[in-house]
């Protein structure tokens, strides 16, 4: 399918053609505004399944269920080591979209090219299990990480944190939460253009054509009233701009140039290295909202996810 063109694109043109790919698979899938979440939840995993085939082989992987909620957890292992560092693994889509299947084969990337376990979760979603549902969700897995991690080949002292968007943001607060209950930190965060503040930047009128990019204002409005309801909420475990970022846990965030959520991965870049956390950050240019999930047709993200992965096998050492 020919990639849609838009006169001074700013956009890479395999991203492009991927982008392209994705918005005709939603309008041949029925997507349309105001549909039910049910109905947008269907959609977005047949929209995705072409995307998560092929890639790298696993040596091992399970699916297990874990916790007082029985949450579904996969855990992707690329090499016969008996204990293997982990990477928990946060999937994006708004905390009421998409799941450990769209995102399977970015996990398995990740496991492949750090040579580390990756731990997918299942957490509940919104609006169904609104806030604090889906950070409770990740505490719970941690606990279970702690206590039953070596059972199955999974190092608890050398873990770390991680997501896409939504899954970013609960990334970093599921380690605020870790440091304030006095429990041991991740090695590492690894962070792909996250939603980390309920405020609109001027990135947001920038990169918020839904005819040119993959994540509109109006959308991401949605997605943050869908899990936190109408009301002005200010927790920091929701909104990590408000939260005190000192004594984390070392940092990449991989920021996408042409996406609404630019300017405060930048800004949340700053604020972390301010605090005086280490901080690598890449701003990679043509790339837009969830470009990651194009690693099949795209040589960008595929950089993007081998220079993460460099960083993030160095920091589980």
């Amino acid at each position: 399918m020919p990639a849609t063109f838009f006169q001074d694109d700013d956009v890479d043109p395999e991203i492009r053609d991927w982008l392209t790919q994705m918005f005709a698979a939603s309008a041949a899938l029925g997507s349309r505004p105001g549909m039910e979440v049910a109905q947008m939840r269907a959609i977005a995993e047949q929209q995705r399944e072409p995307w998560r085939r092929g890639g790298p082989g696993m040596y091992a992987s399970e699916e297990l269920h874990v916790g007082p909620h029985a949450l579904r957890v996969r855990i992707h292992r690329p090499v016969a080591e008996d204990v293997l560092p982990v990477l928990v693994y946060l999937h994006g889509g708004g905390w009421s979209l998409f799941s450990i299947d769209t995102h399977d084969r970015l996990m398995r990337e990740y496991a492949a090219r750090a040579g580390i376990a990756v731990l997918g979760l299942d957490y509940r979603l919104a609006p169904e299990n609104p806030f604090p549902a889906a950070i409770e969700d990740v505490a719970e897995v941690l606990a279970w990480l702690d206590e039953e991690g070596p059972a199955h080949g999974l190092d608890p002292a050398r873990y770390a944190l991680g997501g896409d968007s939504a899954g970013a943001n609960l990334a970093l607060c599921g380690t605020l939460e870790r440091r304030a209950a006095g429990k041991p930190l991740p090695r590492a965060m690894l962070l792909n253009y996250g939603a980390y503040d309920r405020a609109e930047r001027p990135s947001y009128e920038r990169y918020g054509d839904g005819e040119r990019y993959m994540l509109t204002a109006p959308e991401m409005a949605d997605f943050w009233t869908t899990y936190l309801g109408g009301e002005a909420v200010q927790d920091p475990r929701a909104l990590p701009f408000r939260a005190d970022l000192g004594r984390l846990a070392p940092a990449w965030l991989c920021i996408a140039q042409c996406d609404v959520l630019l300017d405060e991965n930048l800004e949340m870049a700053r604020r972390l290295a301010e605090a005086g956390n280490p901080v690598e950050s890449r701003v990679y240019q043509g790339a837009t909202h969830s470009f990651l999930e194009a690693v099949a047709a795209s040589s960008l993200a595929d950089r993007a996810i081998a220079e993460a992965s460099e960083w993030l096998a160095k920091q589980m050492k």
